[in-house]
C-alpha cells in the first residue's frame, strides 16, 4: 500500500510493527486504533521507501517508522 505525506490513517499494526513496534508504542505515545499522520524527516528515507513511513501523532509527537501496511484510510 502506497501512502501519501501529510494524509491522516489510524494505526492498526501488522505483525512487523507488532514484533517489532515504533519508540512511541513502546512509550504509550501510540496504540491501535489511533490516527496518526505521514510525515517526511529532513535526511530519512522518504515515504514509502522498503513500504514504510515516518508518522506523527495527531497533536505533533514523533512517533517513529511503521510499515505502510499498518496504516488504514
Amino acid at each position: 500500500m502506497k501512502v501519501r505525506v501529510n494524509s491522516t490513517y489510524t494505526y492498526n499494526p501488522v505483525p512487523i510493527d507488532k514484533i517489532n513496534p515504533p519508540f512511541g508504542v513502546t512509550d504509550g505515545i501510540l496504540k491501535a486504533g489511533d490516527k496518526v499522520k505521514v510525515v517526511n524527516k529532513h535526511g530519512c528515507p522518504k515515504a514509502n521507501t522498503m513500504n514504510h513511513c515516518y508518522v506523527n501523532t495527531m497533536d505533533g509527537k514523533f512517533v517513529g517508522m511503521v510499515c505502510c501496511n499498518s496504516l488504514v484510510k
